[in-house]
């Protein structure tokens, strides 16, 4: 097999191939006597089938198949004694100089690019701290107690104030009329917690039991509800039930409701502190990765092969689909969805993608098995029974794998940040416990 391999542009080859006819023919021949001798023709006995039929009804596609298969082994081939490294698939398409004893071929496909990392030594990046402080540990009680809290009458003269439970009936109109979701019977909620409006809250505080109240509300314009949104309606609410919060008491016996081991109110504090800790870690190397990720990148020269962006294009687009089809979207295999909006973010993620996998090759940043190990144990850490989510873990490949791709992002994050500058930042625990990690 003779190849000739010829650069088209950037990272774009074309590759000529050639193989022996009588390579193909011999191939053919093989697999159409296999399959005589289990095809099912009227007329013959299984096995008996004559040649000629076979070759008649079953001829074309099967020189068709030992066509891609004889041309993919030699183009892999060909690739391998060129030590090419190969993105994607290749398109190949056979040559009109075909003779009766040769075939001849071009594939045209794209090479890995050269990745070059530029110097990081004068780079500077942002690292965040932050730490556990006895307030936030104060404001997870609070929450807890509120899951264990109870609600009680409150009397036939009270009004409704913040932190009350109400039980309300409302009806809503826009220009007079109904809309979907206005209306309700026996509907709860707590006040001030913001499950409503903030203008429905209001209204309702001050109210007594038995009393119905009109008013107008103003749907924003990013509004859930888009049929709604950015319109006014007018309300009208009515009272039918009043009770009062009543929390827990910050005791032993909260502690013991809430399966702390020990039932001790300094128990439940350490559980928390923990607990807090442990999210704390996982926000702030969320966080400080993505950092170095995007300055590795920023500071990193490559080519983005077309055939994977595409391929990174289709799955996207693909994911969008299931998502219309998820909510109940008519035709979602047929909406129109424009890949050109997804393109920015399927370069990045090739692009990412590329230069990790290009810095963990030249600097043996693999995933070691210990590693993987303790990064499985600290996430089963948290659990019950930690024994039993090591095992769901490593029963599944692909759970492991996705460990693995942890493991090793957070091994190129740590030999970015050995390289860079870095500037630690302070960031207050609510600041980062409000903002997605």
């Amino acid at each position: 097999m003779a190849v000739t391999v010829e650069t088209l542009e950037k990272l774009e080859r074309k590759m000529t191939l050639t193989l022996p006819t009588a390579v193909i023919q011999n191939e053919v021949n093989t697999r159409l006597k296999r399959l005589a001798r289990q095809v099912k023709v009227d007329g013959f006995r299984p096995g008996k089938v004559p040649m000629n039929i076979v070759a008649q009804r079953y001829g074309y596609s099967v020189h068709y198949e030992v066509m891609n298969d004889k041309v993919g082994e030699a183009f892999s081939l060909a690739a391998n004694e060129a030590k090419l490294r190969v993105a994607g698939q290749p398109r190949i398409s056979e040559k009109e100089q075909t003779t009766e004893t040769e075939m001849a071929f071009d594939a045209i496909f794209e090479v890995y690019p050269e990745v070059v990392v530029k110097d990081l030594s004068q780079v500077e990046v942002e690292t965040l701290k932050s730490e556990v402080t006895d307030a936030a540990i104060d404001k997870t009680v609070e929450i807890l107690r509120k899951q264990k809290r109870t609600f009680a009458q409150r009397s036939m003269d009270a009004a409704a104030a913040t932190d009350d439970r109400v039980t309300v009936d409302f009806i809503g109109k826009i220009d007079g009329e109904p809309f979907d979701g206005g209306r309700a019977d026996d509907f709860q909620f707590v006040v001030g917690e913001g499950q409503m409006l903030k203008e429905f809250e209001e209204a309702v505080v001050g109210m007594k039991l038995g009393e119905s109240k009109t008013f107008p509300l103003n749907f924003p314009a990013d509004y859930q509800g888009r049929e709604v949104a950015g319109k006014t309606a007018d309300f009208m609410v009515t009272l039918k039930k009043l009770e009062a919060t009543h929390l827990p008491e910050v005791t032993d016996e909260l502690a013991k409701s809430l399966g702390v081991v020990e039932a001790t109110v300094e128990a439940l504090r350490a559980d928390i502190r923990k607990n807090l800790e442990r999210e704390v870690k996982h926000r702030l190397l969320g966080r400080n990765k993505q950092a170095a990720l995007d300055v590795l990148v920023a500071n990193a020269e490559l080519d983005l092969p077309n055939s994977i962006v595409q391929s990174e294009l289709d799955r996207m687009t693909q994911g969008a689909r299931e998502e219309l089809k998820q909510r109940g979207i008519k035709d979602a295999d047929k909406a129109p969805i424009p890949e050109e909006v997804f393109r920015p973010q399927a370069e990045r993620r090739v692009r990412m993608g590329l230069v990790v996998s290009e810095v963990v090759r030249m600097h043996n940043l693999q995933a070691t098995p210990e590693q993987i190990k303790a990064h499985v144990e600290e996430l089963a850490s948290s659990y019950e029974k930690p024994a039993e989510v090591i095992r769901w873990y490593y029963s599944d490949n692909r759970r492991m794998a996705e460990v693995e791709a942890i493991v090793i992002e957070n091994n190129v994050t740590n030999y970015v940040l050995s390289l860079v500058k870095n500037k630690d930042k302070e960031l207050g625990f609510d600041e980062l416990m409000s903002q997605q990690a």
